[in-house]
This record gives C-alpha cells, sequence and structure tokens, in this order.
C-alpha cells in the first residue's frame, strides 16, 4: 500500500459547497500526475467533467469518482474506479492490482481532502465505503466493502494515535 503524502494533496472546493455539514449531492473526484505524483482532489455538487476530459486521463482511464449516498442505514460512500473497457492503457488484470495496491491511499485522500467535514461531524467516520470495480470482463467488475472513512484516518506527528488503518475486505 501507498501511504498518502498530504503534501502532495491539492484540494478544490466547490465554491458554495458547505465545509462542515454534509450535503447531497457530494462528490469527489480524484486524478493524479505520473510524473510528479502529486492527486487532484474536487470536491463538488458533481464530478468534475474538466478535471477528467483531458486526453491522457481518457486514455488512462485512472480516475477515481466518488460520491455520498444516502442508505437505509445512513450515509455511505461509493467510490468508482474503471478496471477495462473502453480505451485504456493496460491489461484488466494490472489495472485491478495497481487500483487495489492503492485503494487504501485513494481513499485516505477523500477522508483527509474534506477533513473539514469529518471535523465537524465525527460520527460520518462510522459511514462504510463501498468500492465498485468497473469493468467488461464480469471477472473485475464487483462492488466490495472497503471498511469505514474513520479506517482511513492519518495520523498527525505526535497524537499517539496509530495512523492509517488499512479498509477490512
Amino acid at each position: 500500500m501507498s501511504a498518502l503524502d498530504p503534501a502532495k494533496l491539492h484540494v478544490r472546493l466547490q465554491p458554495g459547497l458547505e465545509t462542515g455539514r454534509l450535503t447531497l449531492p457530494r462528490r469527489y473526484t480524484l486524478t493524479h500526475s505520473d510524473r510528479t505524483g502529486d492527486l487532484f482532489l474536487t470536491i463538488a455538487r458533481d464530478y468534475d467533467q474538466q478535471q477528467i476530459s483531458g486526453w491522457y486521463t481518457r486514455l488512462m482511464r485512472d480516475e477515481v469518482l466518488a460520491e455520498w449516498i444516502d442508505t437505509p442505514r445512513g450515509p455511505a460512500v461509493d467510490v468508482h474506479c474503471h478496471v477495462s473497457g473502453g480505451i485504456v492503457f493496460g491489461s484488466a488484470t494490472w489495472r485491478d492490482n495497481i487500483l487495489r495496491m492503492h485503494m487504501p491511499m485513494v481513499i485516505e485522500a477523500f477522508r483527509q481532502g474534506d477533513a473539514a467535514l469529518f471535523a465537524a461531524q465525527p460520527e460520518l467516520d462510522r459511514s462504510p465505503v463501498r468500492v465498485h470495480f468497473h469493468s467488461q470482463r464480469s471477472k473485475f467488475a464487483r462492488m466490495e466493502p472497503y471498511g469505514t472513512l474513520g479506517d482511513y484516518v492519518i495520523a498527525r506527528p505526535g497524537s499517539g494515535s496509530p495512523g492509517v488503518h488499512p479498509g477490512r475486505r
């Protein structure tokens, strides 16, 4: 698992979206730079189409999208990633392995990037995370639970906290 470097996470919050209160829709668009390792997270009411419309992103299809949903048991986060199909770089097996290896860091980025929301509503850390792996091949097309958002809290130096916990699968 790759650890999230908070200094490499660049967050853009849509103007008018409340930072300290969960209002739906609330969606996350996450992309990255292979060259620098920087992560770019947009938190908005809709996915950031401009962020994922460049030729490189359309070729790689390595963006990860997520959204808060309302379930009978309370709020949850659904994460969506593209394993195969369409114009995409790499085999489905390779992409599936890469996505699984980096998924804990991806969820950390969502949790860290929206830290003000969790500070104001700490009960949201109990919200389950479900990851949807999208693929044209049934072997890779599935939804899996990845624990709760509280499993992905980054410890602050000197906090005595044990650090990031990988999601339960």
